[in-house]
């Protein structure tokens, strides 16, 4: 029996996808439930499985474009599985004719040939500091003449003698969408930024006491990300402009915090959301974080897992950024950048003390957040993080810790 695999539907608005790599070649055996190609959308990048077991053959090539539903290969289930698979790969690739060595020689016969040069093209390629090889000639064979030597021009550049070759590849479906969605943003909001900067001194010192106690009960880290996540939905409650997007000629308004938070995974940026984060408590957030960041690693995040998302929180400081100015995730209004933590010197009472610092900034979209909520949303996301005992955690930090 012939079993056509189709394209099954990585989510809604989706309508097609690209093979990115197959798994497998034509021909081989594949078992049920093996994965046999990644495809990708213009929303992340999932595995293909074997509907059933047999030999297969392919229907697309990688890079292909194909429809949601559309027959990508064919896996004959009457086929029973050869024994000493390896070994009949291996026999095939010996009984290959090896016809590249006739290729190789025609090859470097025409370099050679190209290589060459008349003398008087060699007297005037040597007054220009130039060699034969760096010019295409006009002559019999690629031979470079007078002519070909006066018109040449020296590199501008100062000779290395290193490489100078160039790569060309194919972008994936997932990395042009987030490109268009890039320049969309760019195109369609008013974008500015707003900076500041937080003395994380008071969350040092509460992950200092409490994080190995943490880690302990609840099975993860006490990280950063919890604070400024509580810390934005503090803010987002007290500037509910920046937790709003436009539609046409409206305003939407979300009463909820679902927060996107951007990973890097093997096939780029991503960004799986966080729901309903203000009902999240720092065990929570820690919890959540791990997990996302974990499927995202292994290629497992879905379509549904990044859709939506109310505010976005990215993390630059992770890769080493002092500051940066980032971009919105559209149709979201506001995005939070996080950077590097640096020991500053800072003025404390009067005196000078070396403090740890962090660069926060905020992109907005200045259609709907004006520049008193904006510069107001930072400030409380400040206010939070150097407060955090009192304003994000009760003043029970046991409680809050859930120790």
């Amino acid at each position: 029996m012939i079993l056509e695999m189709k394209v099954p539907s990585p989510g809604e608005s989706i309508t097609e996808v690209e093979i990115a790599t197959w798994l497998v070649e034509d021909g081989d055996y594949v078992e049920k439930d093996q994965a046999i190609a990644e495809v990708d959308s213009d929303k992340a990048t999932l595995e293909l499985p074997a509907e059933a077991s047999g030999t297969i053959t392919l229907k697309a090539e990688e890079g292909d474009a194909v429809a949601v539903g559309a027959v990508v290969c064919l896996i004959d289930t009457s086929a029973e599985k050869p024994e000493g698979g390896a070994d009949v790969k291996e026999s095939k690739k010996e009984d290959t004719p090896k016809t590249e060595a006739p290729k190789a020689k025609e090859t470097e016969a025409k370099t050679y040939a190209t290589g060459t040069a008349s003398p008087a093209a060699k007297k005037i390629l040597a007054e220009k500091d130039m060699d034969a090889s760096s010019i295409s000639g006009t002559g019999k064979d690629g031979r470079v003449t007078k002519d070909d030597a006066v018109n040449a021009v020296p590199s501008m550049g100062t000779p290395t003698g290193g490489s100078r070759g160039t790569s060309r590849s194919k972008m994936s479906m997932l990395r042009r969408k987030v490109a268009e969605r890039l320049v969309e943003a760019k195109n369609t909001t008013a974008m500015l930024t707003t900076f500041n900067e937080v003395d994380m001194s008071p969350i040092f010192a509460l992950r200092s006491e409490y994080k190995e106690t943490f880690k302990a009960k609840h099975g993860v880290g006490l990280g950063f990300m919890s604070f400024f996540t509580l810390a934005v939905v503090r803010a987002l409650k007290m500037y509910p402009a920046v937790n709003s997007m436009i539609d046409g000629k409206e305003m939407i308004s979300y009463d909820f915090c679902d927060i996107s938070i951007a990973v890097s995974g093997p096939k780029g940026l991503m960004v799986p959301v966080m729901r309903n984060v203000e009902n999240l408590s720092f065990r929570g957030v820690e919890s959540e974080v791990k997990r996302l960041a974990i499927r995202a690693r292994d290629g497992q995040i879905t379509v549904d897992e990044m859709t939506g998302g109310t505010f976005t929180i990215s993390n630059g400081g992770v890769f080493g950024s002092m500051l940066s100015t980032p971009i919105i995730n559209p149709p979201q209004s506001g995005i939070l950048g996080m950077h590097n933590i640096v020991e500053r010197p800072v003025a404390i009472d009067g005196k000078v003390e070396i403090r740890p610092i962090m660069y926060v900034a905020l992109s907005y979209d200045h259609r709907i957040i004006d520049g008193k909520e904006s510069v107001g949303f930072l400030v409380a996301v400040k206010e939070a993080l150097e407060n955090p005992i009192e304003l994000l955690m009760d003043n029970d930090i046991k409680k809050a810790l859930e120790l």
